[in-house]
């Protein structure tokens, strides 16, 4: 069974009519390469693939002008943190071969293949993907399993819960054993999935460097810089807080959350629906998955996502500002969720233009002024819900 990726066919399809190069950056086996797969059969033109994790490939690409440079049509090439110094010869290419176009995938962020913001300046294009969303589920009951398993296809698309816990287990095995050192860093795997199970208990907390560090026998320094290798290989999110003038005593560390619901499950040994709900840290794992769901839906980029939190207690989960308005996100694992102080003192000391509370019913509904419950069924498919563009 394949998904069609109708949103992310039609943002590529955007983006590369103004860009000689799109990068499509997202973690590893979340549909980036069935996601070239599918524009490929979608257009007229001639589509080369290389992937880089292919022996023979690599070995066409030894002589990158000569094996590129008389290429017409698109160019994938997947799995680009394999071979970076391959982004000086794309901006060569792309300036001299107009008839080509050039669409990279890659496993890492921008910061951790820091070259092609170098080498492409001003020729390339970002898009960042994750697993599939609530937009590209057909049925309001997938929403459970959605997340339950999280979006990688092969864990959502598993025939059975174990075997979609299965394959998500091995997910982080791999992850830390192969996709680390992969890209050139040098961490010991046992040290990391240390870190990686600790994380998890801190899924949706302030980020404590120093507990977490002290924990491990490992310096603050150490376990920030680990945290930022998870951040930058889409593993985990952090949600940095909004710094506003004010007198308030504002938290000023960040907040982090695993991107996907299902590995933040295969870590807790979280294997089914009974299991998950029946966690004492429930509603952390459903805040998790819900703001996720809503930043894909806003396409929101991470360095426009916030929080905020004051000393005194108030806090909004989501905060983001867009054509010069700030908006907020809070979401509440319950039936009916009803107006609070800490919402209204948020609506009055951020000036927000609206406030959004996500959560798990079924109807949208007014709480106050600017303020509304929103149904996590509707996000996908209710223009009442978020707007569409902002």
């Amino acid at each position: 069974m394949e998904i069609k990726r109708v949103k992310e066919l039609k943002l590529l399809k955007e983006r590369l009519k103004e860009n000689p190069v799109v990068a499509i950056l997202g973690p590893r086996q979340c549909g980036k390469t069935t996601l070239s797969k599918q524009f490929s059969r979608n257009v007229s033109e001639e589509v080369h693939f290389f992937d880089l994790e292919d022996p023979r490939h690599l070995a066409r690409l030894e002589n990158p002008t000569l094996a590129l440079g008389n290429l017409k049509g698109f160019i994938v090439i997947d799995e680009i943190q394999r071979k970076p110094d391959l982004f000086p010869v794309l901006r060569v290419l792309a300036d001299k071969n107009s008839s080509a176009k050039y669409i990279i995938l890659g496993s890492a962020s921008r910061d951790l293949i820091s070259q092609s913001s170098e080498s492409l300046a001003g020729r390339i294009s970002y898009i960042e993907m994750g697993g599939f969303s609530i937009e590209h589920l057909s049925a309001v009951a997938d929403i459970k399993k959605l997340w339950i398993r999280g979006g990688f296809p092969r864990s959502f698309l598993a025939g059975s819960e174990q075997s979609s816990f299965q394959w998500r287990q091995d997910f982080v095995t791999t992850f830390l054993e192969r996709d680390i050192p992969n890209l050139g860093i040098r961490i010991p795997a046992r040290t990391l999935r240390q870190f990686w199970m600790m994380l998890a208990h801190y899924h949706g907390q302030i980020f404590n460097a120093s507990e977490i560090g002290r924990s491990l026998s490992i310096s603050d320094n150490t376990a920030r810089r680990y945290l930022d290798l998870l951040s930058g290989t889409f593993v985990v999110r952090q949600l940095q807080p909004w710094y506003y003038n004010t007198k308030k005593r504002i938290v000023k560390r960040p907040k982090m959350y695993f991107r996907d619901s299902g590995i933040l499950h295969a870590l807790l040994s979280l294997d089914n629906y009974n299991a998950v709900t029946t966690y004492p840290k429930l509603g952390a794992s459903w805040e998790g998955f819900a703001i996720q769901q809503a930043i894909e839906h806003l396409n929101l980029r991470e360095e426009e996502t916030f929080f905020w939190a004051v000393h005194t207690g108030a806090e909004l989960d989501l905060v983001f500002a867009k054509k010069g308005k700030l908006w907020g996100i809070e979401v509440k694992y319950d039936e009916a969720p009803r107006l609070t102080k800490s919402m209204k003192f948020a609506m009055s000391e951020l000036s927000l233009s609206h406030l959004w509370v996500i959560y798990p019913g079924t109807e949208n509904y007014p709480l106050d002024k600017n303020i509304s419950a929103v149904s996590i069924e509707k996000i996908g498919n209710a223009a009442t819900a978020f707007p569409k563009r902002f």
